[in-house]
């Protein structure tokens, strides 16, 4: 199949763009991308998740997600709390983890902003407009490994107008 060129430099600025967030997220967290993706998780939107929770979000096994967050607790990053019943166990950040999480925020902001560094105020509009489209396009079902948002900082598109357009989208597709 052949692609058109849209289609070519969206994967270039797609694969650029998550090597430099990977990269930077990484080393702001002093552990993997998929710790850091952990962390980001926990501080904007997982409470209190369970190990299945957080293996569904960053896309794990269940073997795998416990070695992380065993890393993770002995780092100091997180803690194993009891879960919401007596069979499941809750992962919490510590304030340590939280510390951690910021600089894995903070450390995508900046790879974010200096993409779009290029762009007038009016071609970031547009560029909104056009990649919310895209990602509702991209959107799976429920279940799907490797929740598209585990980086974000919810709040951020919570705050703006319109919110969250995955968001929007699957309450509109989900809730019919």
């Amino acid at each position: 199949m052949l692609i058109d060129r849209a289609a070519n430099v969206l994967g270039a600025l797609s694969l650029i763009i998550a090597d430099q967030t990977a990269d930077a997220v990484a080393e702001a967290a002093g552990r993997s991308e998929s710790a850091a993706a952990a962390l980001s998780a926990l501080l904007h939107f997982l409470d209190r998740p369970t190990i299945d929770l957080l293996r569904q979000v960053l896309g794990l096994t269940s073997s795998g997600t416990v070695r992380l967050v065993d890393r993770l607790e002995e780092s100091g990053y997180v803690s194993r709390e009891p879960g919401a019943d007596a069979r499941s166990t809750s992962v919490v950040l510590t304030e340590a983890g939280r510390a951690a999480a910021a600089r894995v925020s903070a450390a995508r902001a900046e790879v974010l902003q200096r993409s779009l560094a290029v762009l007038s105020d009016a071609e970031r509009i547009a560029l909104e407009e056009l990649t919310s489209k895209v990602l509702v396009g991209m959107m799976r079902g429920p279940g799907a490994t490797r929740w598209m948002c585990r980086l974000c900082d919810i709040g951020v598109c919570r705050g703006a107008q319109g919110g969250c357009p995955v968001g929007n989208a699957a309450r509109q597709r989900y809730s019919a």
